[in-house]
């Protein structure tokens, strides 16, 4: 539904509680028992993360997902899923030794540039970043001390694991906003 100004009408899905995504019961966030120590509290706010911004992703066409946020802005749902493979690439380069990989899209902001209205384009993003997250978790996986210092800037496991956690929340809010201008649908 679209008013006269050409702004989608806000809405949810949710019929429960009207501020959220979905409701209780068709969340499929892990809403059960917190889980137990550091590190699997961690990976469990990382994974919710990587999930509300695939659910906020979730019914789009490619034309929606590419739509950019406000001039001049380069920023679209579509951006945010090719820029958080490139970033998973990148983290795994904090904890190595040896060369860097190279960027996954090549030079600065193609993630963003590169995020085009094309479906081989929307479908290539999804697998790089299930890709590259499954790289960094088996990576990190070798690292069960929080405290170790890895790579060449000695980066700690911890610091690293939190940044990714912060990551994800800062453009899950981004995807907020994004959504709610394509199609106004909002909520958590």
């Amino acid at each position: 539904m679209q008013r006269m100004t050409g702004q989608p009408e806000r809405w949810t899905q949710a019929t429960v509680y009207p501020d959220m995504w979905a409701d209780p019961a068709d969340d499929p966030r892990d809403n059960g028992d917190s889980p137990e120590g550091e590190f699997a509290t961690l990976l469990d706010f990382l994974t919710n993360y990587r999930m509300t911004l695939r659910m906020k992703c979730e019914g789009l066409d490619p034309e929606q997902l590419a739509r950019r946020s406000v001039p001049p802005s380069t920023m679209s749902l579509l951006g945010l899923l090719r820029h958080l493979a490139e970033v998973e690439r990148d983290w795994r380069n904090w904890i190595t030794d040896g060369d860097a990989l190279p960027k996954l899209y090549g030079r600065k902001d193609a993630d963003f540039d590169g995020a085009v209205a094309e479906q081989a384009v929307v479908d290539a993003a999804y697998a790089d970043l299930e890709r590259e997250q499954a790289a960094t978790d088996a990576a990190l996986a070798g690292y069960p001390d929080l405290g170790e210092r890895v790579g060449r800037e000695r980066i700690a496991i911890r610091e690293l694991m939190v940044h990714r956690v912060e990551e994800y929340a800062r453009h899950c809010g981004h995807a907020d906003l994004l959504r709610e201008c394509v199609d106004g649908r909002v909520g958590q």
